[in-house]
C-alpha cells in the first residue's frame, strides 16, 4: 500500500531532498552544542557548524555517488571528533544516513566495507586524540554502534524491496503462463473441433455427392434404379445431419448437462462406413490380421476417422472402383492401411481443402501417440498407414 509520505516523496524529490539536507544541519548542528558542554565550552561552535554544513550538503548525492557521499561525511564526522566534539547520534546524522543509502543501493559486502572503513576511522582517531578525556565507550562502542544500525537497516530494506520484486514478478510469469496455456488449451480446442467438423463433412458431402451424380446419371439410363439411390441419399444426409448436430454439442455449455450426444463412432461401425461407400460406387473389402482387440476410446474413434477421411479421398481424388482396409493388430499397436487401385499415370486430383484431410489425420494420429505415413503407391493408387497405440 502507497502512503500519502510515499507519494508525496514520489512527486516531490527535490523538496525531499532539502528537507533531508536541512535536518541533517540541524541535528548535527545541535550535537556540536551538546558535545560543548563537557569541553568546558573551549571549543569554538564555528568549526562544527561548517563541518556539519558539509556533511549535510553531501547528502544530495547520495541516490547518485553513495560511495562518495560515504567517504566526505565520514571524513566530516571524523575531523569533528579530532577536534573535540563527541560523537553522539546527532553529530554523526549525516554519515549514518549515507551508510544507509549505501547499504540500501549496492551490494551487501560493499556496505560491511564501508562499514568497517567508518568504525576504523572514527575509532582510531577517538582513541589517538583523547584531549578532553571522554568515556572510553561513548568515543568508541557510541560510534560504532550508531554508523552500524543503519548499514543494518538499509540491508534489510533492500533485502525487502528485492524479495518483493521477485514475488512480483513471479506473480507476473504465473499469470502470463496461465493466460498462453489458456490460450493453448482453446487453440487445440477449436483444432479437434475443426477435424471433427471437417471429417464429418468432408465425407457425407462427398458421398452425398457421388449418389447424386449416380442418381442424375441412372434417371437417363435406369430410372427404374433412381429411387434406390435417392433413398441411400436421403439415409447419407440424415446421418450427416446426425453426426453434425453430436459434433456442434462439443460446443455445449457446462450448464447444459442434459443435452443428448450419439456415442462417438469407432471402428465397430466400420462395416456401416463400408457400405455407404458402396451405395456410392466404390466397393470395400476390409481384412483383419491378428487378434482383435479392444481400443480406448480416444484410439477407437481416431481409427474410424483415419479410415473415414482416406475413404473419402479415394471417393473424391481417384480414378478408382475399389479400396482396401487392413486392420493389423500386434500386443500394444494396430497398423491399419487403406490404399486404392488408382492409375499410376493418372494423379489424384488436388483436394478442394488444401490438403486439410491429409493434414487433419496426421495431427489426429499424433494426438494419441500414433503416427501416419500417406504417398503414391508405384503399381498406381495411393496409400494411407497409420500405426496407433492400442492404448493410451
Amino acid at each position: 500500500m502507497i502512503t500519502s509520505w510515499q507519494r508525496y516523496r514520489a512527486d516531490h524529490p527535490r523538496v525531499v531532498d532539502v528537507m533531508i539536507v536541512l535536518v541533517a544541519f540541524a541535528l548535527t548542528l545541535f550535537g556540536c552544542v551538546i558535545s560543548l558542554e563537557p569541553a568546558g565550552e573551549e571549543i569554538p561552535l564555528w568549526p562544527g557548524a561548517l563541518l556539519g554544513a558539509a556533511g549535510s550538503a553531501a547528502l544530495w548525492w547520495r541516490k547518485t555517488h553513495p560511495r562518495t557521499v560515504v567517504a566526505v561525511t565520514a571524513v566530516a564526522a571524523n575531523t569533528a571528533g579530532a577536534l573535540g566534539y563527541l560523537l553522539t547520534p546527532l553529530l554523526l546524522a549525516p554519515v549514518m544516513s549515507a551508510l544507509y543509502w549505501l547499504a540500501m543501493r549496492t551490494s551487501r559486502r560493499t556496505g560491511r566495507i564501508a562499514l568497517v572503513g567508518v568504525v576504523s576511522l572514527l575509532v582510531t582517531t577517538a582513541l589517538v586524540d583523547d584531549r578532553y578525556a571522554y568515556p572510553w565507550p561513548l568515543k568508541t562502542l557510541g560510534p560504532a554502534f550508531w554508523v552500524l544500525a543503519p548499514v543494518a537497516w538499509g540491508t534489510a530494506t533492500r533485502l525487502r524491496r528485492a524479495y518483493l520484486e521477485a514475488a512480483h514478478a513471479r506473480a507476473e510469469y504465473a499469470e502470463r503462463t496461465r493466460e498462453e496455456e489458456a490460450r493453448h488449451r482453446v487453440a487445440e480446442e477449436r483444432m479437434r473441433i475443426a477435424r471433427e467438423l471437417h471429417d464429418v463433412v468432408a465425407h457425407h458431402m462427398a458421398l452425398a455427392n457421388a449418389l447424386a451424380g449416380t442418381a442424375a446419371h441412372l434417371a437417363r439410363t435406369h430410372p427404374d434404379q433412381v429411387q434406390r439411390i435417392l433413398d441411400d441419399l436421403a439415409g447419407t444426409t440424415s446421418s450427416a445431419l446426425r453426426e453434425l448436430k453430436a459434433t456442434v454439442g462439443l460446443l455445449r455449455q457446462a450448464n447444459e448437462p442434459d443435452a443428448p450426444l450419439e456415442p462417438a463412432p469407432g471402428l465397430g461401425r466400420l462395416s456401416d462406413l463400408t457400405s455407404a461407400f458402396a451405395a456410392a460406387g466404390l466397393t470395400v473389402t476390409v481384412t483383419v490380421e491378428g487378434e482383435e482387440q479392444p481400443l480406448s476410446p480416444g484410439v477407437d474413434l481416431t481409427a474410424y476417422r483415419i479410415v473415414q477421411e482416406a475413404l473419402t479421398n479415394v471417393a473424391k481424388h481417384a480414378a478408382a472402383k475399389t479400396a482396401r482396409v487392413r486392420l493389423a493388430y500386434t500386443h500394444d499397436h494396430v497398423t491399419i492401411t487403406v490404399s486404392d487401385d488408382g492409375d499410376a499415370a493418372a494423379p489424384a486430383a488436388p483436394s478442394p481443402s488444401g490438403g486439410f484431410g491429409l493434414m487433419g489425420m496426421r495431427e489426429r494420429a499424433q494426438s494419441v501417440g500414433g503416427r501416419l505415413q500417406a504417398g503414391h503407391r508405384p503399381e498406381g493408387g495411393f496409400t494411407v498407414t497409420t500405426e496407433l497405440p492400442i492404448r493410451t
